[in-house]
């Protein structure tokens, strides 16, 4: 009979018995844990070219790039949020909050400020100082991160539409061409979406944050112990996921030329679901950056393809709710019982 000395040496990392005749060992599994997400944008975009010719054109590809830039910075602020095991819902909000801000410090038809590039970092540091309240919070009056960053979405939204005023301020051409000035057919925004993503999987891999984020995520009474400052981590992820969603409002104001309060909508969604289908496990401890940025790409180019194929756009959204689901049930099967999901 094995022994259970036996038994344990054989869980892998996820706490799955390998019986030795299992093909899916525990390497196995964390390489497809690594490499599935980018199988499955490479398989989509395969049958999606097949299905359509016009998809893997050179423009439709353009199209792509530039629709993931904003969706891309936004998931890297939240992949850290839920790498600690938390939840940031309050990135639609900010993201207005901090267009509306922006669009009134920078050349507009409104008033006369014409801040330059100071009205941008002006915009970053409110977003920034919604993440700082969204991370206080949770930390020192251990209220549920969902419930306060809930709240601050709602916040930013009203204050969005106290800034609208009569009209919504609109920028002027130079305001924003830091935004929309191609290089290669591609916006600029995608390329500093580009640097956003290399930056967080370099603070994630390479930086005790980074090591700290994990600890946290895998378990956060263990962390403490060992001596990680759980609070002051939870308080800077969370302020720079604040900050991320401040570029993505500035992103979304370069490329429509206008403030709109409208303009944040389903942006929470798309990531949220990105982040999860690139591998980053909601209960916190395991995925990365890289990973969540392959799935939101995914999840744009899955829309561009319905939109290509005419699919009703009510239908689009039920496809991608039902492919999400899916999806991660799939990935996250041999770790239900640590997700802890209460019906």
């Amino acid at each position: 009979m094995e022994s259970a000395v036996d038994t344990a040496q054989k869980k892998n990392r996820s706490g799955v018995v390998d019986r030795g005749g299992s093909w899916l060992t525990p390497r196995r599994r964390r390489r497809l844990a690594a490499w599935g997400p980018v199988l499955t944008l490479l398989l989509l975009m395969l049958v999606l070219t097949l299905l359509n010719s016009k998809f893997a054109t050179a423009a439709n590809l353009k199209t792509v790039a530039n629709q993931s830039a904003i969706p891309l910075v936004l998931g890297v602020g939240l992949a850290m949020v839920i790498l600690l095991g938390a939840i940031d819902l309050s990135i639609e909000g900010v993201m207005v909050a901090a267009m509306f801000s922006i669009a009134l410090l920078a050349a507009n038809n409104v008033n006369d400020n014409d801040l330059g590039v100071l009205a941008i970092l002006i915009g970053l540091g409110i977003g920034a100082s919604f993440g700082l309240a969204n991370g206080l919070v949770n930390a020192y009056l251990r209220i549920p991160s969902f419930m306060v960053t809930f709240g601050t979405w709602f916040v930013g939204i009203g204050v969005a539409q106290k800034l609208l005023g009569r009209q919504p301020p609109r920028i002027d051409l130079e305001a924003r061409s830091w935004v929309i000035e191609q290089r290669f057919g591609i916006q600029q925004m995608f390329y500093i979406a580009l640097v956003v993503v290399v930056l967080g999987a370099v603070v994630l891999r390479f930086t005790r944050l980074g090591r700290h984020i994990y600890a946290i995520g895998g378990n956060e009474e263990l962390a403490a112990q060992s001596g990680v400052r759980v609070r002051r981590v939870k308080v800077t992820v969370f302020a720079l996921a604040g900050m991320l969603s401040g570029l993505a409002g500035a992103f979304a104001l370069g490329r429509a030329g206008v403030a709109d309060v409208t303009a944040s909508q389903g942006r929470l969604f798309t990531t949220i679901a990105g982040v999860v289908l690139g591998g980053t496990l909601l209960s916190g401890g395991r995925g990365g950056v890289l990973q969540s940025s392959v799935g939101i790409v995914i999840m744009i180019v899955l829309r561009n393809g319905m939109i290509l194929a005419g699919v009703d756009p009510f239908l689009q959204d039920a496809a991608e709710g039902g492919i999400v689901i899916a999806a991660v049930i799939a990935m996250n099967w041999s770790s239900r019982a640590k997700l802890r999901v209460v019906a």
